[in-house]
Order: C-alpha cells, then sequence, then structure tokens
C-alpha cells in the first residue's frame, strides 16, 4: 500500500469510529472527568467544563437505555453458568434504570424540570445503579476470566507439544481474556468514580482521584470502541 492509501484507510477508520455517537460520548467523558481532576471540586474554568460537558453528553444517552433492555430480555449465551446469568441480567437491569433515570436529570439540570431537590434524588438513586451494574459487571468478568482461564489451561494440556500460540483456538481465547481483563479493570474502576460521586467516602475518594479515574476509565472505553483496522491483502 502506498503512503496516500495508508492515509485513506487510517481517515476512514477515524470517521467511522467518530460516527458512532457511544465513541463521541466516551471522548466528551474523557473531557469531563480529565477537567474534573484539574479542578479538584474547585470553583473555576475546569470546573465549568467539567459540568458543561456533563450535561452535554446526557444527550448522547437520550433513549439509550432501551440497549439494555433489549439485552435484559434476550436469552443469554448457551453454556452460560446460571450465577453468572443473574449477574448479567441484573447488571443490564440496573443499567437500563439507570439510563433511563438519567433522563430525568437532564430534565432538571437543563432547566426544563424545576424541582432541584427530586432531581438531585433521582441522580443519586440512578448512580447507586450506576454503581450496582459495575459491581456486577465486574462479578461477571472475574467468573468468565475464570471459565476462559479453566478451558485455555485444558487446551494447553492438548497443545503440549506444539506452539499453542500458534493454534488459532488458543489466540482466540487469549485475546478474550486480555479484553475480559481489560473489561474488569474499567468496571473495578468505574465503582470508584461512582463512590466519588455519590460522596459515600469523601477523605478517602476525593474529587481529584474521582477525576483521575473516571479519566483513565474513559480512555479504557474509548481504546476499547476502536474499529479494528482492514488486513493487508496479499499482493
Amino acid at each position: 500500500m502506498s503512503t496516500l492509501d495508508v492515509a485513506r484507510a487510517e481517515l476512514a477508520l477515524g470517521v467511522l469510529y467518530l460516527n458512532k455517537a457511544e465513541a463521541r460520548d466516551k471522548i466528551c467523558r474523557t473531557i469531563q472527568y480529565g477537567a474534573k481532576f484539574l479542578s479538584d471540586g474547585q470553583p473555576g474554568t475546569a470546573q465549568n467544563v467539567e459540568k458543561s460537558t456533563s450535561l452535554a453528553r446526557k444527550v448522547f444517552r437520550l433513549f439509550k437505555f432501551i440497549n439494555d433492555l433489549h439485552a435484559l430480555i434476550n436469552p443469554s449465551a448457551p453454556g452460560t453458568p446460571l450465577p453468572l446469568i443473574l449477574l448479567g441480567k441484573s447488571k443490564n437491569a440496573l443499567l437500563s434504570t439507570y439510563l433511563f433515570l438519567d433522563q430525568f436529570v437532564w430534565l432538571g439540570r437543563s432547566g426544563i424540570y424545576k424541582n432541584k431537590e427530586r432531581t438531585e434524588l433521582i441522580f443519586r438513586i440512578s448512580f447507586y445503579c450506576w454503581m450496582g451494574s459495575s459491581i456486577c459487571t465486574t462479578l461477571v468478568e472475574i467468573g468468565e476470566l475464570g471459565r476462559l482461564s479453566s478451558s485455555m489451561k485444558k487446551l494447553e494440556k492438548e497443545l503440549k507439544n506444539t506452539d499453542k500460540y500458534k493454534n488459532e483456538q488458543y489466540r482466540s481465547k487469549l485475546q478474550k481474556s486480555n479484553e475480559r481483563s481489560l473489561s474488569l479493570i474499567k468496571a473495578g474502576m468505574d465503582i470508584v468514580v461512582a463512590v466519588g460521586l455519590l460522596q459515600l467516602a469523601p477523605k478517602k475518594v476525593t474529587p481529584r482521584e474521582t477525576g483521575a479515574f473516571g479519566f483513565v476509565s474513559s480512555l479504557i472505553s474509548c481504546y476499547q470502541l476502536l474499529p479494528s483496522p482492514p488486513k493487508d491483502k496479499a499482493s
């Protein structure tokens, strides 16, 4: 491929990425928590950026609760243990509830709904739901990583006298393991962010720490949404 062809392919991937509402939302989330880290909860330009970006993000999430509602009523993958199914469905239910309530938070924060006390109450309930969904995600990922580890060990025994990294099935399981490990780290960070935003441990999780964890979690989300580059064709 020529330099121009490479540039075109990379720009096409960039356009594909930025066309996703989810990707734009996560980019805004990165800005939001980066500003929170810089402001450390103190009034100023950084805090204004944090608040305005947080409000702007809510528009991207209008009616997004339907996605998790759809996942909630869909059957789970065959062979999934019952505890993991229940945890997965609980995560979908909690996340769908969070996104549904977040629409009313947006109405309150934008001034359409005038009851500030009720808006704050809905905000806290919604973030408890988000924290609960992150806890469920953490437990699901731990369980799935355990299942993957067990199946990889069995496969390693079968491939004892060969190079396991040349086996397509082993490489696929290894990739899934890496992806789930990254999701586990992100879910753990999101729990800390929820604790910080709900001020459940204000002395231990400060606004700056909340911003730092949220910023890294957002970068992970941006990375997870990157489209796969096209494979080079053999000349």
